[in-house]
């Protein structure tokens, strides 16, 4: 593994790693490696651009639009050294779908509008925040795109003579069966065959893409042999030869409202994968990335993007590998593959009317295995039961509702699961009473090796004093009916408590007082005593009453036996 040089206060950074390469000092041999993994990325990613594009409903120079401009943008400004940005799988479903409802300048709004939510998330520094999404959140999201992919190729694949596909997963697969009839032996074949050499082509050589020899040899396949399969010219026409006029899109403050869900679902969704993406590179080459900077770039390039007629764009995972794998080490490789992009569109782009849309299909299928997570889909089949019904929750509502609805469901599902699990582990009772008997015997401050007087109670809680275990804690501390003089209340294993643990004990002191119990805390942990004195629970306690360990919390409830068994004075 190749390592670069580490960064202080990564994280909080606002500075484009192209600034920070170009000040370390950058050298030509470098500059050498990253033209020619830029050149290879660039060719790698024609054909996924193009192929992406269709199968969201739009035009397939949209798609290179999205790629050149995007990918330009997220190098220049990322917080990454090698990502590489541009259009991706995981949105085919979710464009799709506001293509169909909302129209191509409805999907340029809701797209302008993710760039500003990806701005502001960086400027706001969130982007640490996205690696609290839960794993089977992820992975169920990313495996129902897969197969809502899939799902979306079986016109393509298969040949079949319709004139629309419709965006629902039910839906599609009843048009599919309604028209099968018509399906085209010869496009099946060049799909097949397609996959094929994308998947073997690797074997004979990893200089050449195997998917543009896939693609070049179903192209010279399909017109050397007249093959009747459907291609870019017969179904979209001539592809342009240059980038079009930057317009902006005209819209209504109706549209945004009701373009507000879909702008969130791509904020969320390129905030994701870009960051997931990042991360991945960063295990690939020991580096570290600045996720707030790179939220900014992802939001900078998804504003620009529509201008141009482009797509929602974010980082792709298996693009910024084979940058790696190329030798690219800076963001100026990303740089020459947008470049390298630019370049074939205008002295290329009339041939890529020719390409065969069954092969495109092929390409898809395999883009859809390869992000489908299968082997870890069924991995998390052997974790905890609630970590599968996140999974399986995630999953089908992408698959059968929407992809905004899975990542909300899915992500408060898992917080509550969490929450009902760390209350479970949670422990409190009177060690004087029930827990002395289950105390390690080789703890130096176990209860069981000091003498507790009548009159003394001692309560030990164990694991975070949270709302979710605020319950457990009040039904626990009301099992002794007498009310001690002193109730010492031991808290060393508490490492966190929020504000209805700060009421419990708030209502405990309040009930001490009126039953004429003195409340103790002993072992109190940072975050708790900061908590406690910011709430001003402290003062009412009282500092004394405030304890380092438990033998100072036993000094202290002698004393106060001590004095409230004193004989009072005579009136």
């Amino acid at each position: 593994m190749s390592t670069l040089p580490a960064e202080p206060n990564v994280a909080t950074r606002l500075e484009p790693k192209l600034v920070t390469v170009l000040r370390e000092g950058y050298s030509l041999p470098q500059f050498g490696r990253d033209v020619v993994a830029g050149l290879v990325v660039g060719v790698v990613a024609l054909p996924l651009a193009i192929a992406l594009a269709i199968a969201s409903g739009v035009k397939p120079e949209q798609g290179l639009y999205t790629a050149i401009i995007a990918g330009f943008l997220i190098s220049l400004l990322g917080g990454s050294r090698v990502q590489i940005g541009g259009p991706t799988g995981a949105f085919i479903v979710l464009v799709y779908g506001i293509v169909q409802s909302h129209g191509i300048g409805g999907l340029a709004i809701a797209t302008m509008m993710a760039g500003a939510m990806l701005i502001v998330m960086g400027l706001a520094r969130l982007g640490s925040v996205i690696q609290f999404v839960p794993y089977p959140v992820t992975v169920g999201f990313t495996s129902g795109i897969a197969l809502l992919i899939a799902a979306s190729q079986g016109r393509d694949f298969f040949g079949l003579q319709m004139e629309t596909v419709p965006a629902e997963f039910v839906a599609k697969l009843g048009a599919y069966a309604q028209h099968f009839d018509s399906w085209n032996p010869m496009a099946v074949a060049l799909a097949l065959g397609t996959i094929a050499v994308v998947q073997l082509w690797p074997r004979v050589t990893h200089r050449i893409p195997g998917m543009l020899v896939a693609l070049v040899g179903a192209t010279l396949l399909v017109q050397m042999g007249d093959i009747p399969v459907d291609t870019i010219a017969t179904r979209f026409g001539a592809v342009p030869t240059g980038l079009p006029s930057p317009s902006l899109p005209i819209f209504e403050w109706s549209d945004i409202r009701e373009l507000s869900s879909p702008a969130l679902a791509i904020a969320l969704l390129a905030a994701i994968e870009s960051l997931l993406s990042a991360v991945v590179a960063d295990g690939m080459l020991g580096t570290r990335h600045r996720p707030n900077m790179e939220l900014i770039a992802q939001g900078v390039a998804n504003l620009a993007s529509p201008i141009f007629g482009g797509l929602p764009a974010t980082g792709a995972i298996a693009r910024t590998a084979t940058n790696i794998k190329s030798g690219g080490r800076t963001p100026v490789a990303g740089i020459v593959h947008a470049l390298t992009l630019l370049g074939i569109l205008l002295f290329f782009g009339s041939w890529a009317a020719l390409i065969p849309i069954p092969a495109l299909a092929g390409i898809l299928l395999v883009v859809a295995f390869n992000m489908s997570e299968w082997r870890h889909f069924v991995r998390i089949f052997s974790m905890p039961r609630s970590d599968v019904l996140v999974l399986l929750t995630t999953f089908l509502l992408t698959v059968a509702v929407d992809l905004v609805v899975a990542l909300q469901a899915g992500i408060v599902l898992a917080a509550l699961l969490f929450m009902r699990r760390m209350a479970s582990l949670s422990q409190s009772g009177y060690v004087t009473q029930m827990l002395s008997e289950d105390e390690d015997s080789d703890d130096p401050l176990a209860i069981g090796k000091r003498s507790v007087p009548a009159g003394i109670e001692v309560f030990e809680v164990q694991g975070a004093l949270f709302f979710g275990a605020a319950s457990k804690f009040r039904e626990s501390i009301h099992q002794v009916e007498k009310a001690p003089l002193v109730l010492i209340i031991r808290l060393r294993h508490v490492l966190a408590i929020d504000a209805s643990g700060l009421r419990e004990l708030e209502l405990l002191h309040d009930d001490g007082a009126r039953r004429g119990t003195t409340l103790v805390l002993s072992g109190v942990r940072a975050q708790p005593l900061v908590a406690l004195e910011r709430s001003g629970l402290l003062d009412r306690v009282g500092e004394d009453n405030v304890c380092p360990d438990i033998d100072t919390a036993l000094g202290r409830a002698h004393a106060l036996l001590a004095r409230a068994n004193e004989p009072q004075p005579a009136p």
